[in-house]
């Protein structure tokens, strides 16, 4: 008889957002092509206003129905934005009679050390999963006895901290398996790689990332994806690399988009010194929109997040764009150490100064197992009381000088496409708008790369 596993995921969806997440499908891809499992997939937006805890409960019991304990299991994501519900859904499922094993992934999990405790933080738990969990999910839901699984915590046991094992190059296409169509759909997410090779230390991709060898999806794969997109005409393709042009296919890849003919919006994080002659060229050929990731222009503020800069190169990656009309923009973070309410209007001004069309401006936040969560105390960083904290004090800024970046980040957000072309234009209009801190989402926040 096959186990069942029921594969729950809590997101967080956005505008266009297709109705299954890239990550879930990604796992039942995997799971499905196990013959020994009867899969069984939710997924439930959690940002939707509507969300009850009760809904999940009822839906994940449907799906377990009658099955004795040893017959199933129900793994769910876990993530900043779902810490509380996933509590609330462990304790009802166990009051509810559920005896069967629950597991947890995600990145909540993936990114707690060892002396967090996750039996502690997650009473009620049988299973956690670090890292990527394509393979290790599947390899715990074929049998109903502990089995010594790269990644695999089981409560009681000596917590190992170890990391999934995945072999990127041989794991199955959501797309190419039928697992998400794109039937109707004019939006996607789409991945050529995981994992980073830079070290901020503000960033979770950073501890995932160190241990992959290889970082690029199969080659085949990838080509497959391109000409099925094309051939379907997708309209916009965000691609979730943490770092596009890390990639040495990375030309390679947008080659292919411009021989196929592509004329949908490509979104690509990308690191500005890395861009070059080639790339751009390619780039042009196609509607690209490249996201720099900045942070800021200082380098005491770079230091102390383990994210330098070379100011020179993105100068140069910025006009080079510039000249032949490629869309851009730049995010920067503001709550860094070190920083100060003048040091964040400077980085924003010199974004202006290059006329970037989009300036994008995130709060910090500490996200789990960061190596900037472990050093919190050293600049005295100090987080709001919202469900999302971000950083809103520190040794170098008080929140009242944080208000002033926030709203600077306001104007920023209000202006895109057109921002004023002097900083003193811009803090007019900062001073003009009312607060608006419910517009940062927190994929938005984790994705700051």
């Amino acid at each position: 008889m096959k186990r069942r596993i029921v594969l729950v995921d809590l997101y967080w969806t956005r505008d266009k957002d297709p109705r299954v997440p890239l990550g879930h499908a990604s796992l039942l891809a995997s799971l499905r092509a196990r013959v020994d499992l009867d899969v069984r997939s939710l997924v439930f937006p959690v940002n939707t206003g509507s969300l009850a805890t009760d809904t999940v409960v009822a839906a994940i019991l449907s799906e377990v129905g009658a099955l004795a304990p040893d017959e199933v299991d129900v793994a769910i994501s876990a993530y900043v934005w779902s810490e509380s519900l996933v509590h609330a859904i462990v304790a009802r499922l166990r009051r509810a009679g559920f005896e069967g094993r629950i597991v947890l992934g995600g990145p909540q999990i993936s990114y707690a050390d060892a002396t967090m405790g996750l039996e502690r933080l997650y009473r009620g738990v049988d299973v956690f999963i670090r890292g990527y969990a394509e393979n290790a999910l599947a390899d715990v839901a074929s049998s109903p006895t502990r089995r010594d699984v790269a990644g695999v915590h089981w409560a009681g046991d000596d917590d190992l901290a170890r990391q999934a094992t995945v072999d990127l190059e041989a794991l199955p296409s959501p797309w190419l398996t039928s697992t998400l169509s794109l039937d109707g759909q004019r939006f996607i997410r789409w991945e050529t790689q995981r994992g980073c090779p830079f070290r901020c230390s503000f960033c979770q991709h950073r501890e995932s990332g160190v241990r992959l060898r290889r970082r690029s999806l199969a080659l085949s794969r990838v080509d497959a994806e391109i000409d099925l997109f094309c051939r379907n005409e997708v309209d916009d393709i965000a691609v979730l690399d943490p770092v596009f042009n890390a990639s040495p296919r990375a030309t390679e890849v947008l080659r292919r988009f411009a021989e196929r003919g592509y004329r949908g919006r490509l979104s690509l994080q990308c690191r500005a010194e890395s861009i070059d002659q080639p790339f751009v060229e390619v780039a042009a050929q196609l509607d690209v929109r490249l996201e720099f990731g900045l942070q800021t222009i200082h380098d005491g503020e770079g230091r102390a997040i383990e994210r330098r800069n070379d100011l020179a190169r993105v100068d140069g990656a910025l006009r080079a764009v510039r000249e032949r009309g490629i869309n851009h923009e730049v995010s920067l973070i503001f709550g860094l150490p070190t920083q100060t309410l003048a040091s964040f209007e400077a980085s924003v001004a010199w974004c202006l100064e290059r006329e970037v069309p989009v300036i994008k401006a995130f709060p910090l936040m500490l996200l789990r197992g960061t190596a900037l969560d472990r050093s919190r105390d050293r600049w005295a960083l100090r987080e709001s009381d919202d469900p999302m904290p971000m950083v809103v004090a520190s040794s170098s800024f008080t929140q009242g000088e944080w208000q002033k970046m926030a709203a600077l980040s306001d104007a920023l957000r209000s202006t895109e496409g057109s921002h004023p072309s002097s900083l003193r234009d811009l803090q007019r209009l900062a001073s003009t708008l009312e607060p608006d801190r419910a517009r940062w989402s927190p994929t938005d926040l984790e994705e700051v790369a």
